[in-house]
């Protein structure tokens, strides 16, 4: 028999977390987080985190794991989430698996191989130094097939691509497993209805201390590099606390950026023929 999981995924701001915990409740679930940047401690605002109170008593796994000072990779999520399966499943209960980062998802479903690839400074700083578009062509000449369903836009991603070629070659293959029998819950909204969730829930943040969460988070030594380098909302307000953009040209920006993220995630997600989609 194969262990029964859980799969929610879709596009941020669809209201993936509210349903984990809904069917947790019905199901006799906990939920395991698929997040790349929900695993860091005092990302929490920003990134969209649940609440305690939201949680409604359903366990959550894989939040706060690590310090936003540290890099967490795929390889390391894998290796914590099938721990944490194991153990909800030796309990009786239902491993829901919820989260919008793909790459993740699809590393534990399927039979994935994670290369364990230390970080390279010395390579990192020299493609640090170059832009977006010449660390796509060095990728595409390293690895097409990476290059093809990776994200051209996130440098983070492109220069860890380029670090894991470099140092074993192509990335390995994903292929069907065997290992679970997963249930796929996909969620997804009307282009319009998406982008006024996306806005709005932005301006809830914001007014519930998104802000004061990065200067926080900079006073306890998170340099602005760092915050630039885990992306959307800390990118921009990383920015915001430089004086490099106003108040007002940060939500614009930032709501268009998370859009456009939106819709990469669903790209990814409708690869796969196996979700069963809920429309708004």
């Amino acid at each position: 028999m194969k262990s029964k999981i859980i799969v929610i995924v879709g596009p941020t701001a669809s209201g993936k977390s509210d349903l984990a915990v809904k069917i947790a409740k019905e199901r006799n679930g906990e939920v395991i987080s698929a997040d790349s940047r929900q695993v860091y401690k005092g990302l929490d605002i920003g990134t969209g985190k649940i609440t305690k109170k939201e949680m409604k008593g359903v366990p959550h796994h894989l939040l706060d794991v690590v310090s936003p000072k540290q890099t967490f990779t795929v390889a390391l999520f894998k290796r914590k989430a099938e721990k944490a399966i194991k153990d909800i499943l030796t309990r009786g209960k239902i491993p829901i698996i919820c989260g919008g980062t793909g790459f993740y998802i699809d590393s534990l479903v399927y039979d994935m191989d994670i290369p364990e690839v230390p970080p390279n400074k010395e390579l990192r700083e020299k493609l640090e130094k170059k832009s977006l578009e010449q660390l796509f062509k060095e990728l595409q000449k390293l690895d097409p097939e990476r290059a093809e369903e990776i994200d051209s836009k996130n440098k983070v991603r492109l220069v860890r691509a380029i670090e894991i070629a470099k140092s074993i070659g192509k990335t390995p293959k994903i292929k069907k497993s065997d290992k679970f029998d997963v249930e796929w819950i996909g969620i997804d909204w009307t282009d319009e209805i998406l982008k006024e969730r996306i806005h709005t829930r932005l301006l809830k943040r914001i007014q519930i201390g998104m802000i004061k969460e990065a200067k926080d988070l900079h006073a306890k030594g998170l340099s602005y590099k760092r915050m630039e380098a885990l992306g959307l909302e800390y990118r921009y307000l990383a920015r915001f606390l430089k004086n490099e953009i106003t108040r007002e040209q940060m939500i614009s920006e930032l709501s268009a950026k998370i859009w456009q993220y939106a819709k990469r995630q669903r790209m990814w997600f409708r690869r796969n023929k196996d979700i069963k989609w809920i429309k708004n």
